[in-house]
C-alpha cells in the first residue's frame, strides 16, 4: 500500500479563476501567479493515483488570508473525501492569523477531517513566537483528538524559489518543542531538523513525536537524503509525501530506488508509517 501524506486539491472556480486571488492572498500569488503551476480537483486527482499506483492520498488546500475563501476550500476538501472515501483522506487547512482560524478547523474535525495541515507561515519572519502563541488553541483540538498537524518547513539555506519562507532551524525547532504532546508532521524534510538527532542531550526526546514528510524532495535533495534521514531520524518517523500536482510520484519512486533503500524501510516509507500515523490498517501486499 502506498499513501501520499502530501497533496493539494483546489475547487473548479480558483483552477479557472486564479487571477481573481492574486491581489488580496500574496502568498497563493507568490507560488500560483505562473500559469505553469498546476492545480488539480479531485478526479485528477484519482486519475493520478491509479497511475501511479497510490492506494491513498491526504489532501488538503491552501491557508487563505480570507475566512470565507478558507472554508469554501475546506468544504470541497470534505466533498472531495465524501465522493472518496476510500482513496481519500482530509486535512484542514487554515491561516492561524485568519480570525476565527481555530473555530474553522473545530468545524472540519467535527465533519470528519481527520488531521491539521499544511500549515504555513509565509509572511517575513518565519515561524514567529508570536504564530506559535496563535495555534495553541488549534494544537490543543489535534493533541485532544490524537490527530497529526502538517507544518510547511524548509531549509534556512541554499537557493531560493517561490515558496521558500523565512523559516530558521530554531523557529521549527521551538515550534515542536512547544508542542511536545502533539502529533507533528514537518513537511519537506523539516528544513534538515532531523540532523541534529546526532546530538547527544535534548533534541531525540523533543522530536519524539515528529515525523519527516519527503515533499518536493526531488527538487531540493540528492536521493541520499533518504537513507540518511532514516538512519538519523528513524525508520518509523519518515513518511512519503509528493506535493502534488508539484511532482508526479514516479519521480520518487526513481531516486527511492536510487538510495538503496532496504525493502522493510521502503515499505515503511511508502506506506506503513503513515498508515500508523493516521490510524488505517495498513495492507503491504499492495506495495
Amino acid at each position: 500500500m502506498i499513501i501520499d501524506i502530501h497533496t493539494h486539491l483546489f475547487p473548479n472556480n480558483i483552477r479557472e479563476n486564479r487571477e481573481n486571488y492574486f491581489l488580496d492572498e500574496p502568498a497563493f500569488a507568490l507560488l500560483y501567479r505562473d500559469p505553469g503551476a498546476r492545480m488539480v480537483g479531485s478526479d485528477e486527482m484519482i486519475r493520478a493515483m491509479d497511475e501511479h499506483g497510490v492506494d491513498i492520498s491526504v489532501v488538503f488546500g491552501f491557508p487563505w488570508i480570507n475566512p470565507d475563501t478558507c472554508r469554501k476550500h475546506n468544504d470541497y476538501i470534505l466533498e472531495s473525501v465524501s465522493r472518496h472515501p476510500d482513496r481519500l483522506l482530509g486535512f484542514c487547512c487554515v491561516n492561524p492569523y485568519t480570525q476565527n482560524a481555530d473555530e474553522e478547523v473545530r468545524r472540519c474535525l467535527e465533519a470528519g477531517l481527520c488531521g491539521v495541515g499544511e500549515l504555513a507561515l509565509y509572511q517575513p519572519g518565519g515561524i514567529t513566537r508570536d504564530a506559535v502563541r496563535r495555534i495553541a488553541p488549534i494544537m490543543e483540538q489535534c493533541r485532544e483528538k490524537n490527530l497529526p498537524v502538517l507544518f510547511h518547513t524548509n531549509e534556512p539555506v541554499g537557493h531560493q524559489y517561490p515558496g521558500k519562507s523565512d523559516n530558521t532551524l530554531f523557529q521549527i525547532y521551538n515550534l515542536v518543542k512547544t508542542y511536545p504532546d502533539n502529533t507533528i508532521v514537518l513537511a519537506h524534510w523539516g528544513g534538515g531538523l532531523f540532523f541534529y538527532n546526532l546530538l547527544k542531550k535534548e533534541v531525540g526526546q523533543v522530536l519524539e513525536n515528529v515525523y519527516f514528510d519527503t515533499a518536493a524532495s526531488p527538487f531540493l535533495y540528492d536521493p541520499r537524503i533518504y537513507r540518511i534521514a532514516m538512519e538519523l531520524a528513524g525508520e518509523d518517523k519518515i513518511v512519503f509525501g509528493t506535493d502534488y500536482p508539484l511532482i508526479p510520484p514516479e519521480r520518487y519512486y526513481q531516486e527511492i530506488e536510487e538510495a538503496g533503500l532496504a525493502d522493510s524501510a521502503r515499505k515503511k516509507l511508502l506506506g506503513a508509517n503513515a498508515a500508523a500515523l493516521l490510524s488505517i490498517s495498513y495492507d503491504q501486499q499492495h506495495l
